[in-house]
């Protein structure tokens, strides 16, 4: 009867209802009946409901919630969940409760001046957090920072420089590990990103197995540095990272694979956040390709370059949103970075060896900055000769002849071997406003809303040490010169106490009106006196007064001092002519400053 009725109907009324159900959502990979189908044979048989794109496929695919996503099934296919059982799952995208419980996401609050630690508990040192985008042009967030509001937002709250001046020559691994160790590459060894060891007859490239040779790598990176002093360090990628430098790898560290989503990497860094504290790092680097990847393709000014930026834009806002949801973003301390800039390349602007040598191919040629003759655009020097700003000689692995390349242009063989006739390149003089590099300071450890000067990034391995507590290695940078970066400097200098009195020498202030501008010290009147017989004058604006009193005449000019033979040269914008005087004794009175 009426029973058997009742339960014909209810089931009726569900298969209606199955048949009328026109979407995906809590029905992904389910064999269900309905007017269309969720499960994977639907895309081969033509019936997928309209939304099992964005119900059923967009969640394998990507790492955050969407309104749409919420409350929806928890599934294990997908990297992150936007259930309503994701918090007790512990498995919920890093924007979840932004997104889907209507609470303020990091992006939407206000600068926080961070005034004391704000860690939660288990976290008695705020964690270290070096971020490089890889070519990331000091520029590009001066011109496209409107599209760049996550990045925008870290320079405004934090610590910032307009630009971060690299090292000699700007490439990635130089640059990479002069960061990490406060060492200029002729200190730490990874002179270029191609490079060849005469002592071991042996080439350094990217893509050999050399580059996961540990005798390449010198010096004492920041994470080992760490874990000597009973630290915890991770690395999702780093140049060096995965070598065992100095016999030692990172506690946790990835091998390079360039392929592993950038999403992916912030993710794991994230859960790595989340270990047991006795097994929890306390220094972390993290590494993206872009844009440094779309601007050797496409070139610093092009549209691709502006994607690339506003994907690292959102991949760093996952950091923030995922820092926020773990109650760290107020925490840790933040150091998001670049290697170098970026420079248009063009075919038009490039030097050919072929056109001055007839044997280049006997010669081998290390890409970047590298007789003259009119509107030639590079310099030939030995090594020992360069600019002692590069600090780029003393090194076997540099090449004794090196030649330095005019802004914008570049060096080959021959034509067919140019690498970038299009698109961007790097490696030019540091200096160069389009190689500058990014950095941003953002945690308790940075003031609050301030720039700064620019400055050298073999500085910033003092500045991590500094966050950490550690005591740095030896090393280039100078220990304390980026104390007006940070709330607390840890580090105070200490400057050598003098030890002798100030000389009598009169100051230049003290000239009187009859002194003249001749250089007339008491010491030289011997050699003055054997000037005037051999028919020479010297009249020269400044004397110095040095301590065996020989007295060097500088004009706002290069000084030549040689020490064997106790001679100098003065040099004059007055008198051009080079005067070679040999002192003929050591004088035992000190010399007046007229």
């Amino acid at each position: 009867g009426w029973l058997h009725g009742m339960l014909y109907s209810i089931c009726k009324f569900e298969y209606i209802l199955k048949l009328s159900v026109k979407t995906c959502k809590g029905r992904c990979y389910e064999r269900t009946f309905g007017t269309c189908r969720c499960d994977k044979e639907c895309v081969e048989l033509g019936n997928c409901c309209l939304d099992f794109q964005e119900a059923c496929t967009e969640p394998v695919q990507i790492w955050t919630c969407t309104k749409f996503r919420c409350g929806e099934k928890n599934r294990p296919e997908y990297h992150c969940s936007c259930s309503d059982d994701c918090v007790k799952n512990n498995n919920c995208c890093v924007n979840y409760y932004s997104v889907c419980q209507g609470k303020t996401s990091w992006l939407e609050e206000k600068c926080e001046d961070i005034s004391e630690n704000q860690c939660p508990e288990g976290f008695t040192k705020p964690p270290v957090l070096l971020f490089s985008l890889d070519g990331f042009r000091a520029e590009y967030l001066q011109t496209w920072g409107k599209l760049l509001p996550v990045i925008s937002k870290l320079r405004k709250c934090g610590t910032y420089t307009r630009s971060l001046r690299p090292v000699y020559p700007s490439k990635t691994f130089p640059n990479h590990y002069s960061i990490a160790t406060g060492l200029y590459p002729e200190s730490h060894g990874l002179v270029d990103n191609k490079m060849y060891d005469p002592k071991r007859n042996a080439t350094f490239t990217l893509k050999n197995a050399e580059k996961s040779n540990p005798q390449w790598y010198q010096g004492q990176p920041i994470w080992l540095t760490a874990m000597y002093q009973g630290l915890k360090s991770a690395s999702f990628f780093w140049p060096g990272s995965d070598v065992d430098v100095n016999g030692s790898f990172p506690n946790l560290y990835k091998l390079y694979n360039r392929s592993i989503p950038f999403e992916e990497r912030v993710i794991t860094f994230l859960r790595w956040l989340q270990l047991p504290e006795e097994e929890r790092p306390h220094f972390y680097t993290l590494y993206l390709e872009e844009p440094d990847s779309s601007g050797h393709s496409y070139g610093p000014i092009s549209s691709e370059v502006i994607l690339a930026l506003e994907r690292v834009d959102k991949v760093v806002g996952l950091l923030m949103d995922g820092l926020k949801q773990m109650n760290l973003h107020n925490c840790i301390n933040i150091i998001l970075i670049s290697d170098h800039g970026m420079e248009e390349a063009n075919c038009q602007k490039t030097v050919y060896l072929d056109a001055y040598l007839s044997n280049v191919k006997d010669l081998f040629v290390v890409p970047g900055p590298a007789c003259l003759v009119p509107e030639q655009h590079f310099k030939a020097y030995l090594k020992q000769m360069l600019p002692k700003r590069f600090h780029y000689a003393n090194n076997n692995r540099i090449e004794s002849v090196h030649f330095y390349m005019d802004q914008q242009w570049q060096l080959a063989r021959i034509p067919s071997e140019l690498k970038y006739c299009t698109g961007g390149f790097h490696g030019s003089d540091n200096v160069f406003a389009n190689m500058q590099a990014l950095f941003i300071g953002f945690g308790p450890g940075f003031l609050f809303q301030t720039e700064v000067d620019p400055f050298e990034n073999i500085e910033i391995y003092n500045l991590m040490c500094d966050l950490l507590d550690l005591t740095p290695a030896p090393n280039n940078g100078t220990h304390g010169s980026l104390n007006h970066l940070l709330k607390r400097a840890s580090y105070i200098p200490k400057h050598p106490k003098e030890e002798s009195s100030p000389s009598p020498c009169l100051s230049v202030g003290q000239r009187t009106s009859t002194d003249g501008h001749s250089c007339s010290c008491k010491s030289l009147d011997t050699q003055l006196a054997f000037m005037a017989m051999a028919g020479l004058e010297l009249t020269l604006p400044v004397c110095v007064c040095v301590c065996v009193c020989v007295c060097v005449c500088v004009y706002f000019h290069f000084i030549s001092i040689s020490l064997p033979s106790i001679s100098f040269i003065c040099l004059s914008s007055h008198y051009p002519k080079q005067l070679s005087i040999t002192i003929l004794s050591i004088y035992q009175s000190f010399c007046n400053l007229p």
